[in-house]
């Protein structure tokens, strides 16, 4: 008899700027699973956060105190936020025993990281978090974006994409972008951009700066990754989610 596979649930990392909407998105996806009764699992990565407005399954908060790290080791806010997470990685072992244990149970595992991502993204610990999960569970990096400061320059669109692709093309994992605060303003200026090149070259071409040149010769680089990008508008403060998001991560 062949033996059944083992359910997997998907996980995603939900990753951005500071104050685009991480924390918000995922209190509003943990609502969603909480009215569909889709079961899931929930991880807390940010130590500096005060409070959160979901109750996580881990919390690196229960396990690494913030403020003592910074007394301890003499450091600043962002020095801090990475060496507690430099120690909570080096028990990231008894985090995915507690993951797998219920693994059979649950469709996704949400994580919630850093405001700073640069903490998350580009450092030893944030590397090892990853691709722990990716090598025991299918898993897709979530990238949030502010919707009206992103559509409002061509500059800072073309900033938050190659801050994208990097990450994607270092983390070689499956991507998301989802486009936050559409309750604000429609991404969908953001998505003609990344599929209509000569719309992005006309709103360049309103820009008089320096940086305009470069943002012109970037945004023929980035065609091809463009291609391999899902995207989804979502407004996690008032609920406006296309909620075939989770579906979309498990595509």
């Amino acid at each position: 008899k062949k033996k059944k596979k083992k359910k997997k649930p998907i996980v995603c990392l939900i990753i951005g700027m500071a104050g685009s909407g991480k924390t918000t998105l995922l209190q509003r996806l943990n609502s969603h699973s909480h009215q569909h009764k889709i079961p899931s699992y929930i991880l807390n990565l940010d130590p500096a956060v005060a409070k959160v407005p979901y109750s996580p399954n881990i919390d690196i908060r229960e396990t690494v105190q913030y403020k003592e790290v910074m007394k301890q080791y003499n450091l600043g806010p962002n020095g801090g936020i990475l060496t507690a997470l430099n120690l909570f990685a080096t028990r990231f072992g008894q985090v995915m025993g507690f993951v797998d244990k219920r693994a059979e149970e649950v469709k996704y595992c949400y994580v919630d990281t850093p405001g700073q991502i640069e903490v998350f993204t580009w450092s030893a610990s944030g590397q090892i978090i990853t691709e722990t999960f990716a090598s025991s569970y299918p898993t897709v990096l979530v990238y949030v974006v502010d919707t009206p400061r992103t559509v409002n320059s061509p500059t800072t669109f073309m900033s938050n994409m190659m801050y994208a692709c990097s990450i994607m093309y270092k983390s070689q994992l499956p991507f998301i972008i989802a486009f936050n605060k559409v309750e604000v303003t429609s991404h969908e200026t953001a998505t003609r951009w990344m599929t209509d090149f000569d719309a992005f070259q006309e709103a360049i071409n309103q820009d008089k700066s320096y940086m305009s040149t470069f943002t012109r010769s970037m945004s023929l680089v980035l065609d091809e990754f463009y291609k391999n990008i899902r995207t989804v508008g979502v407004s996690a403060a008032t609920g406006l989610v296309r909620f075939d998001f989770p579906q979309i991560t498990r595509n």
